[in-house]
């Protein structure tokens, strides 16, 4: 919570008045020691010392904690969920993470729709998507959900149907049909037009991009697409890819040549295990944040791609019960049972 809502919160309760008071006196006393901090002290010693000076000083115990670089419980899926596959996921309005589609062992394909508030932090239903679907491509651009082809059971075939979601005016409507039905592996948002890759009705390797100002499809098998591998990221302008299964290697398109280099490596290998893998990565803070499946992470800072650059690769671990707990958190999100993890999505909200 920022400080600018603490006026408007001490509005709601007693409770609420009580807490950001609270609040606001260990803020001073961590803000004053952390000025005048020691050589060597870290911020957990500074948090340690800070809480005993406000216990002392309002005889009063102190429980909010601040927490660092650890990962932490949401509340539990939406039970209808639980046990989906095939499902999106997208994030709109900074705040609020949307889950659609997929496929469940009593209602097979669906086309439910659900979302998070990570400032209410709560679960709410959505209006449902014109059309079942389940394993769609999906991306957000200028806040519209946007999402294509996929499969629905009982046609036992690829979708070539699209459709978007304005949060704004909480409604789905069609966009133009893709030129091939599709079940989508990979996509992007780069240059303002959304690439696809996927597979066909034949399992063929198909390649679109659509153009949300045109409302357009088209067919693209450039040099983009040739070296295309998932996951895959822009940041800044730029396209990045994985260059290694680990993530310990980055590529990046070159417009100019139509082809991908490799423009960073870490050096450091971590290894070829599935719980190693790199499943995801996203834009975190400008910076590019690859998360495994082991939920370690790495924040590469490309935004100053140089080897002098002490904060360009930082490895950041998961740890104790935290990262068990959210083991199995992402066992249930991905529809599994048992201690295997598989991280299917992985977004940002801003709370």
């Amino acid at each position: 919570m920022g400080r600018e809502e603490y006026r408007t919160n001490d509005m709601l309760s007693s409770k609420w008045r009580d807490m950001n008071l609270k609040v606001r006196k260990f803020n001073g006393i961590y803000s004053q020691k952390w000025q005048t901090r020691r050589s060597g002290q870290s911020d957990a010693m500074i948090e340690l010392e800070s809480e005993d000076q406000y216990r002392e000083e309002f005889n009063a115990p102190f429980t909010l904690k601040r927490i660092h670089q650890i990962w932490q419980p949401l509340p539990p899926i939406p039970v209808e969920y639980s046990d989906a596959l095939g499902f999106g996921c997208a994030v709109l309005n900074g705040c609020n993470l949307y889950l659609f589609g997929g496929k469940d062992p009593l209602r097979g394909t669906t086309s439910r729709t659900v979302f998070y508030n990570a400032r209410t932090n709560r679960w709410r239903k959505a209006p449902d998507m014109h059309r079942k679907r389940h394993f769609p491509g999906s991306c957000v651009i200028n806040n519209c959900l946007y999402v294509a082809g996929g499969e629905c059971e009982g046609t036992h075939r690829a979708l070539r149907s699209a459709e978007v979601y304005d949060p704004n005016r909480r409604r789905w409507s069609f966009i133009s049909d893709m030129n091939s039905a599709m079940v989508p592996f990979i996509g992007v948002v780069y240059n303002g037009k959304w690439f696809l890759k996927g597979a066909g009705d034949h399992r063929e390797v198909l390649s679109e991009a659509y153009t949300p100002e045109t409302n357009t499809w088209m067919s693209i098998t450039d040099g983009m697409i040739a070296g295309w591998r998932n996951p895959s990221i822009c940041i800044n302008g730029k396209l990045y890819s994985l260059d290694c299964g680990d993530g310990c290697k980055i590529r990046v398109y070159e417009e100019e040549t139509n082809s991908w280099r490799r423009c960073m490596d870490s050096k450091v290998h971590l290894g070829s295990s599935p719980a190693l893998e790199a499943a995801a990565v996203v834009n975190l803070n400008g910076k590019l944040c690859i998360i495994r499946n082991n939920m370690s992470i790495s924040l590469v800072d490309v935004s100053t791609p140089i080897e002098t650059n002490p904060h360009l690769w930082e490895n950041i671990s998961g740890k104790g019960h935290i990262k068990t707990l959210f083991t199995n958190l992402w066992s249930t999100l991905a529809g599994r049972n048992g201690q295997k993890t598989h991280i299917v999505h992985c977004q940002v909200l801003v709370a």
